[in-house]
């Protein structure tokens, strides 16, 4: 098997999982995987399509500054700048961005703060920080619609291999040095968001008693 399809196939993979659990409503979200280093190529998903189904035309293979490698009628993700900043700057090796109800309130529920901070929970474990009462912070940046202005605000917190960014109203990017990491990442910060929300619920019941 190529490199290209195995990779392909890691993606196709991940999406089929996220799919699953709702996470690409009205095609919104999308899924790159790096294919080489030098130079750098990715697969990402193209633009528009509904991501439950499976199709050839799924991914499309860009460069390093995210056009299409080949001549194709497929048009790259919206947010594929965004990839172009994790590749370009980390050993990253593959990046995950979807949008969830959960994700968008947290973003819009700590925006102004810039950041929302996780504590004592074990599900940090996911992000490799192993030691007791562990600190995991995600960054929220304003939801610019000119992408390239987005992608350089982006870009000033794209500092490891492995990490995730909130867009406030939008969603949120997790990447990884391979698709397990990534994968790890965004399930990890999603777990929080809905624990971190229900835990407010519940508070705000008990308060109005």
């Amino acid at each position: 098997m190529s490199l290209l399809l195995q990779r392909w196939e890691e993606l196709a993979d991940i999406k089929r999982v996220l799919a699953k659990r709702d996470w690409f409503p009205g095609t919104s979200g999308n899924l790159a995987i790096k294919v080489s280093d030098k130079p750098i190529s990715f697969l990402v998903t193209a633009s528009g399509k509904d991501k439950t189904k499976e199709t050839n035309e799924d991914f499309l293979l860009v460069d390093g500054q995210g056009q299409p490698v080949d001549d194709t009628h497929l048009k790259p993700s919206a947010e594929t700048l965004l990839h172009v900043e994790i590749f370009n700057k980390t050993n990253a090796g593959c990046s995950l961005h979807v949008h969830t109800v959960d994700n968008n309130v947290i973003s819009e529920l700590y925006g102004d703060q810039g950041q929302i901070t996780f504590k004592g929970q074990e599900i940090i474990k996911a992000y490799g920080l192993w030691e007791e009462n562990a600190e995991f912070t995600i960054p929220i940046i304003y939801n610019h619609a000119h992408i390239p202005t987005l992608a350089t605000e982006f870009s000033e917190f794209v500092k490891k291999d492995a990490g995730a960014v909130l867009i406030r109203n939008h969603g949120i990017t997790a990447w990884g040095r391979d698709a397990l990491e990534a994968k790890k990442y965004l399930e990890a910060s999603e777990f929080l968001f809905s624990y971190h929300l229900k835990l407010l619920s519940l508070k705000a019941l008990t308060y109005n008693k």
